[in-house]
């Protein structure tokens, strides 16, 4: 099995002023850090819409999955970051659309805000493989 370390970057604006990576995998553990609502033209998607968001945001762990040689069935847990916990069914929808199959574990959690006060949402993934 393979033990190295292998880092996965998605191109944000805030990998190199952070020091983060998209998504890290060890072995057979691939974590992907949180995620926010950003699109490719760097703008955050669907300001107010928080169903919107967290589409964004699980495509952009979708794609550091695939980078890190995972998939959605491998994720384990999910942990969902909501600016206002009462909007957790848009969320939850979202969620429900990509692992109605998969079940994986999931947390929902208020947090005060983000470093972009239009980000409703962020989402942490965690996956193993085989």
């Amino acid at each position: 099995m393979d033990h190295h370390r292998h880092t996965i970057g998605s191109g944000s604006p805030l990998e190199p002023q952070i020091e983060f990576s998209r998504a890290v995998r060890k072995g057979a553990y691939v974590a992907v850090a949180g995620t926010a609502p950003i699109g490719d033209d760097g703008v955050t998607v669907g300001p107010g819409d928080v169903y919107a968001q967290t589409v964004r945001c699980l495509d952009i762990a979708e794609a550091a999955l695939t980078a890190a040689g995972a998939s959605l069935e491998d994720v384990v847990r999910t942990r969902i970051m909501l600016t206002d916990v009462t909007r957790w069914r848009a969320a939850a929808r979202a969620r429900g659309e990509r692992f109605a199959s998969i079940r994986p574990a999931c947390t929902f959690v208020e947090v005060s805000r983000f470093i972009d006060p239009e980000w409703l949402v962020e989402i942490e993934v965690d996956a193993v493989l085989g």
